[in-house]
Formats: C-alpha cells, sequence, structure tokens
C-alpha cells in the first residue's frame, strides 16, 4: 500500500498544481494594435479623444503583452499611466525618441525584460534608413527577450509597420523579417506582430507564413470577428482585408483569436481593430 501511494504521488501533484518541474502551463492575452499617430487632421477622432477608451479597452480584455503602432513617444507617455505597463523600442528616426514607434508593451509583474533591440526595414537594417522603394518613411522592427514569470519560459516578441506605398518594400521586408527573426531568437519561441499592410494572398504575407504560424489559420475556437482589420474610423466598414496579424512559432497553441469591434459614442478607439489571441506554450 505504501509502495502504491509513492507511485501516485508524483501524478497527483501534476493534476493539482498542473506543473512539471515548476512550469505551469498559463494563457498568455497578445494583442497587435495599430494606434493611429495623434494628429488634428483627424478631427473628433483625435488621439486626446481616445486615449481613454484605448487604456479601458486594453484593461478590460486584460492584454499582457501588445504589439503597437504608429505611436508617438507622448502617446507611449499616456499609455504608461496605466498601472503595471512597461514598453520597449525606439523611435523610426533616431532609434530613440524621434518618430512613429513599434513599441511593444508588457506587463511587469508577469514578464521580465532580458534583451531588446531594433532594426530597420531596409537594405541597412543596423541605421535608421528607408528601404527599396519606400518613400514616405523610414520603418523599423523592435523586438525584446522576455522570460515569463509564470511558465519560466522564455519568448522572443517581434513588432513591426510594413510602408504602406513601396511593394517592394513590402515583399523584400517579408524576406527580412524571417532572416532577423531566424538571427536574433534563434532556436526560442517566438511571436510576430504588426501592421502589415498586405493581404494573406501576397508574397511577403505567403513567404512569413512558411516560417511562421498565422494564428487566424490555427486557433483552437473559429476566429472571432471580421476578416478585416482596417476601419478608416468608419462604423460601418466593410471590414474585409486583414493586414494585421500575429504569427507564432510551433512551440505555441492558439486558442482563441478575435479581431475586437469595441467602439464608444459611435468611434473606434483606432482606424484599425486590436487583433487579440489567447496561446500558451506546448
Amino acid at each position: 500500500m505504501k509502495n502504491k501511494l509513492l507511485y501516485h504521488l508524483p501524478l497527483l501533484f501534476v493534476m493539482i498544481f498542473g506543473t512539471v518541474n515548476g512550469q505551469k502551463k498559463t494563457p498568455i492575452n497578445v494583442a497587435s494594435f495599430n494606434l493611429r499617430f495623434e494628429t488634428v487632421h483627424d478631427g473628433e477622432n483625435t488621439w486626446s479623444n481616445r486615449r481613454d477608451f484605448v487604456k479601458e479597452l486594453i484593461t478590460y480584455h486584460e492584454f499582457d503583452i501588445m504589439g503597437t503602432q504608429e505611436l508617438h513617444h507622448s502617446q507611449i507617455s499616456d499609455l504608461l499611466q496605466m498601472k503595471g505597463w512597461k514598453y520597449t523600442g525606439g523611435g523610426r528616426d533616431d532609434g530613440i525618441n524621434k518618430g512613429e514607434h513599434s513599441a511593444i508593451f508588457y506587463k511587469e509583474d508577469r514578464f521580465k525584460l532580458l534583451e531588446s533591440g531594433d532594426f530597420w526595414l531596409s537594405e541597412t537594417p543596423d541605421i535608421p534608413s528607408k528601404g527599396w522603394d519606400a518613400t514616405c518613411c523610414n520603418r523599423i522592427c523592435s523586438w525584446g527577450k522576455f522570460k515569463d514569470k509564470k511558465s519560466r519560459k522564455t519568448f522572443f516578441v517581434f513588432n513591426v509597420h510594413f510602408d504602406h506605398e513601396g511593394l517592394q518594400a513590402r515583399i523584400e521586408s517579408g524576406y527580412l523579417m524571417t532572416r532577423k527573426i531566424e538571427e536574433i531568437a534563434e532556436r526560442y519561441p517566438a511571436l510576430l506582430c504588426g501592421d502589415f499592410n498586405s493581404n494573406p494572398d501576397t508574397e511577403q504575407i505567403q513567404h512569413i507564413s512558411s516560417q511562421l504560424n498565422d494564428s487566424y489559420l490555427i486557433s483552437e475556437l473559429p476566429p472571432y470577428g471580421p476578416v478585416g482589420t482596417f476601419n478608416g474610423f468608419k462604423i460601418n466598414a466593410p471590414l474585409k482585408d486583414r493586414i494585421d496579424y500575429i504569427f507564432v512559432s510551433n512551440h505555441f497553441k492558439i486558442h482563441k483569436y478575435g479581431a475586437l469591434t469595441d467602439f464608444k459614442e459611435g468611434r473606434f478607439p483606432s482606424d484599425h481593430l486590436p487583433v487579440v489571441v489567447n496561446l500558451s506554450f506546448k
């Protein structure tokens, strides 16, 4: 009897605590959210009229990690007023604070930032620069190496905003992203969030999808919400074009995927819908 009890104790421990070697499988809510830069030209949709709603949405839906696009440093400061949040990511014009950011926000009680960096979508990714046929602006990818304090797993998050004008720039950026993820993350689990300004059938998205999993396609539950993610601040937008994505390496399970259509007083919180997944390590 004593030997049988000792035999079953390890199994009982796993059943009660859901853990082996102290590694508990706790899901993570990951979001990609183009929050639209601050400009008076947006009229009633200017940032000052949206920022409180944005913070309420993030809090209510319990985001744990969020890749953002287009934020200026002043907007980042506004979001950091939410208790418990930190961020990583430099401005696209100088690698520090100037210009739009592809900032990664994370809950500091859940994650520890181990390393971070930025690179540009161009032929010279180590310096602020435009790439290929892009004419508007520099495009930046920010990344972070994190440790999940609950599961004790280490993983990488990459967050990017592809060019909206240069076709060749978008194609080349797709190939650059997979090369840089392989170079930086090596064999670690990796997530790629972003506004890719590209539909699923484009060469760049097809290439990325050959290297990483499109969370929309592998969600255990059917995708929630509309297919499209760009609304242009129009409540009646057709929402057919899916240009915002969360890609994951094979280390992750996607339990749920959603494109959230929350609005308040007849207005969306941004001209893009937040894309959110609930995932866990395999």
